[in-house]
């Protein structure tokens, strides 16, 4: 990527920071509701939009040795009068049941003590409703718990036991173990290569884990874990899931990004959405699903909302234990982002470790290159 759109999404990022201050809010707000007199930010409306899926390369890479991966699941629901989030999540639940994607579902990667522990997050456009699970155990697919919690009860988020205990009142299978012996070869290697004294030192564990990916044992993909799915329908309707095992060997009970709202994975079926892969951490400091939809809410482009987003990351990672040697952000973070008129993008921090994403649309699925924000390599010296 040139220096020119780095700096035009300097100036525009900038520019768009100055225009959110109240005074400049206030001035845009026009009534929508006369029995109240309070206003809101202008919205873009949009005519119909053409079907398109936007996903991270697990959606499709991998199809559980049936015919369809992800997306291409999901696309076939939404033409076929599907709802578009039951489309969406009959889609992940593909890599969700596949042993060989690593980073979500059964045969996901384990925490630190080797139990597999998944989060997911749902969001619904036109229901303006979302759920979400974390640290759930034993179902093979948290996409669909969480679309309960969201459809069931009066709740965003349950976590833990309480997740557990509610998908298995639903009727949900519950497992003593979604580790497959290759899951747990590899989490046995990485015990082997971890200093046992200082395992919860963040920077060890990172070390144990990435030398496994130098080493080809685990793709980097999966060592990150997630896969987003984002889609629009031909009514211009927006809906999103995130679903993962989250960052492998992390410390039991460790919640990423995933199934926060506005941080993994954020919906407005005004506007567009956004979901992410890549380091959590980093999207929950920064809320940066909600800041790139919002991004696109004041007029920017998918493709210049997720850059003015990443720019966000690189700019408050300050702590010299996230940056490598050129003082850059040490680690990687997608996008994948669709507005209102069916346009799409998927950006990264660095564009040269996962290099592509995922679309569909009438014309099949397709891979598209990333656009990098940065050049080089996360663990560049």
């Amino acid at each position: 990527m040139s220096m020119d759109r780095r700096d035009f999404v300097r100036t525009s990022a900038a520019g768009l920071a100055a225009a959110a201050t109240p005074a400049a809010l206030a001035a845009e707000r026009r009534p929508s509701r006369a029995s109240d007199g309070f206003g809101a930010p202008a919205v873009h409306r949009s005519r119909a939009a053409r079907p398109i899926i936007v996903s991270d390369l697990s959606g499709i890479r991998f199809n559980n040795g049936g015919p369809e991966s992800s997306v291409e699941r999901a696309f076939r629901g939404i033409v076929e009068g599907e709802d578009l989030l039951d489309a969406l999540i009959a889609g992940v639940n593909i890599p969700e049941n596949d042993p060989t994607e690593m980073g979500i579902g059964y045969g996901g990667l384990p925490n630190a003590d080797g139990v597999v522990q998944l989060d997911a997050c749902c969001m619904h456009g036109p229901r303006r409703w979302a759920g979400g699970v974390a640290a759930l155990e034993g179902v093979r697919t948290p996409s669909l718990v969480a679309k309960a919690v969201a459809e069931l009860t009066d709740h965003h988020l349950l976590v833990g036991a309480g997740a557990q205990a509610f998908a298995r009142q639903l009727g949900f299978e519950i497992e003593d173990d979604l580790n497959t012996e290759a899951s747990r070869a590899l989490w046995l290697e990485w015990r082997r290569r971890i200093d046992p004294g200082h395992w919860l030192d963040p920077r060890k564990r990172l070390e144990a884990g990435l030398s496994m990916v130098d080493d080809g044992l685990i793709p980097a993909h999966s060592f990150w874990g997630t896969t987003n799915c984002n889609a629009v329908n031909a009514d211009g309707d927006i809906c999103g899931v995130t679903t993962t095992s989250g960052l492998s060997w992390k410390i039991p009970g460790r919640t990423g990004d995933s199934p926060i709202l506005g941080a993994g994975l954020y919906v407005d079926n005004d506007v567009g959405a956004a979901g992410s892969t890549g380091r959590g951490e980093a999207n929950l400091y920064n809320l940066s699903s909600f800041l790139a939809v919002e991004f696109m809410r004041q007029g920017m482009s998918p493709l210049d909302a997720g850059m003015a987003t990443l720019e966000r990351i690189k700019s408050n990672t300050v702590e010299s234990r996230l940056l490598n040697a050129r003082g850059l952000p040490s680690f990687d973070v997608r996008f994948f982002l669709l507005n209102k008129q069916g346009e799409t993008a998927g950006v990264a921090l660095y564009g040269s470790a996962e290099t592509h994403y995922a679309v569909c649309t009438e014309n099949g699925a397709e891979e598209r290159p990333f656009e990098g924000l940065l050049e080089g390599s996360p663990r560049d010296a």
